[in-house]
């Protein structure tokens, strides 16, 4: 059975990753750098020497990098590409800078951009992180960098990665991206991830 490591998982399981990934035909190894969350392996994306190179088919990380600083995102990127196989592959997801700057530069920073299941995003949230969230404890939940499709396709090729597939979803100001360890074609790529997200 093929097994991928959820990476900085916060309290979340496999159901809470893609639609391939959620299935019976994947085993989940959960990492978070909080004991609090009952992970199976402890470690935080900057430190991931206690997790053998090579060791999974596949990696997943949401909403994790904006939570780093801008000089941490490449060293966690290639710690995240070591762990995985030849065949490997990460899908991860970050903020939509552009899309959010948009309707600040309509000076809308505080007005709702979207209806979440915790309530109102606006793009004050999406830049630096959901105040409520964060007015509640949670600030390790800030965000301290951010991406636009373009720049997070360069940094995520810079880490190593030999094939970068990236779509942005406008209505949740977020960036999907899929990159393997080796090159694989464009047709592999969009095949991969219409097997995640759909077509």
């Amino acid at each position: 059975m093929p097994r991928f490591l959820y990476a900085a998982c916060g309290g979340n399981d496999k159901s809470r990753t893609t639609r391939e990934f959620a299935t019976e035909a994947w085993e989940c190894a959960r990492m978070d750098a909080s004991q609090d969350v009952n992970p199976d392996i402890v470690s935080s994306l900057l430190d991931m020497s206690g997790v053998k190179s090579g060791s999974f088919d596949a990696v997943y990380t949401a909403h994790s990098l904006e939570r780093l600083y801008a000089h941490e995102v490449v060293p966690s990127l290639r710690n995240l590409h070591r762990v995985l196989k030849d065949d490997g592959y990460l899908v991860l997801s970050s903020v939509d800078l552009k899309t959010a700057c948009v309707l600040i530069a309509e000076d809308k920073l505080l007005e709702p951009a979207y209806e979440s299941p915790a309530g109102p995003v606006a793009p004050l949230d999406i830049l630096y992180g959901f105040r409520p969230a964060l007015a509640a404890g949670y600030t390790r939940h800030a965000n301290n960098c951010g991406f636009t499709a373009r720049a997070l396709t360069g940094t995520v090729a810079q880490a190593g990665f030999a094939s970068i597939w990236i779509n942005t979803y406008p209505s949740t100001f977020t960036i999907i991206a899929i990159a393997t360890k080796n090159e694989r074609s464009e047709q592999d790529m969009r095949d991969l991830a219409a097997k995640h997200f759909g077509s």
